[in-house]
């Protein structure tokens, strides 16, 4: 990653000749510097996919005048579906867990040792356990607790602390409840969750004990952006680890709390890096 500022742009467009000579084109008509850029051909969709990121200094007007002349000269001809992303204003993240701890740890980790360049305004849980631990990282923690008598309230609750915040992003670290489907519907792209299996296997609750049952032979995790529909939504990054036999279903889930902190910090790394772009079910991921 360059520490020096620049713009990413991420667009879609169908498929057609001359798209990377009008978007580079653009640019160096501006004496606009490419750092590094990344495209894909979909031949099955007829969809085009780019990710560019451009020397800030090298252009000569702000990220608001880029905006507008780019929407005009290209992205409009080209019916681009797009956007652009300054490299120094950092993602704002707001964390939900429930009682399992390793993913929190894991992120709030990284995020202090700069590994993870954003801003973390909050966490929320529906449990109060990890109270003093947020608040130690010097990260207010919020206790919405959620019953099934106030769940309208409880998440209208998280969706107001979301937006007071100005968050952009929501990360379900093992938070172990089913967003309602207006609050998915709200935040298209914008939640993400670890699920403790290697989707579209095992969805819903316990997916290590179905696991078991199943007698697999891989385990997995997955990290995927959250729809209306359970464990359905695009998948953004996956791995998986060989168990046989001997392994009891709490191995399984000690084995499984590794890859999902792992599978969490890739997937949200590439979130956040802008290197994800949503194609109806399905992404394409540029690492």
């Amino acid at each position: 990653m360059h520490r020096e500022r620049f713009y990413t742009l991420t667009a879609s467009c169908p498929d057609q000749v001359g798209i990377i000579a009008r978007v580079a084109g653009f640019i160096a008509e501006h004496g606009g510097w490419i750092l590094e850029s990344s495209y894909h051909a979909d031949s099955l969709t007829g969809r085009y996919f780019m990710r560019l990121e451009i020397k800030a200094s090298s252009l000569p007007f702000l990220l608001a005048e880029f905006r507008e002349r780019f929407r005009t000269a290209v992205a409009e001809p080209l019916a681009m579906s797009w956007q652009i992303n300054d490299s120094a204003v950092k993602k704002r993240l707001v964390v939900l867990v429930s009682k399992q701890e390793h993913c929190l740890y894991d992120l709030l980790a990284r995020w202090q040792a700069k590994e993870l360049d954003i801003e973390i305004p909050c966490v929320i849980s529906n449990h109060d356990a990890f109270r003093g631990f947020v608040e130690w990282h010097g990260i207010p923690f919020h206790h919405v607790p959620v019953t099934p008598d106030n769940k309208a309230g409880a998440y209208a609750e998280v969706q107001r602390i979301f937006e007071d915040v100005r968050g952009d992003c929501m990360v379900l670290a093992r938070y172990m409840q089913v967003l309602p489907s207006g609050l998915c519907a709200a935040y298209p792209g914008r939640i993400i969750n670890i699920h403790h299996s290697f989707l579209p296997s095992f969805v819903g609750a316990k997916p290590y004990h179905q696991a078991y049952e199943r007698g697999v032979k891989l385990i997995g995790a997955t990290c995927h952006y959250v729809t209306e529909e359970l464990d359905q939504g695009p998948i953004i990054e996956q791995d998986v680890i060989r168990i046989d036999h001997s392994d009891s279903i709490e191995d399984m889930v000690r084995y499984g709390k590794d890859i999902e902190k792992t599978v969490l910090a890739r997937g949200l790394r590439y979130h956040l890096e802008d290197r994800v772009l949503v194609h109806g079910n399905k992404t394409v991921v540029f690492r």
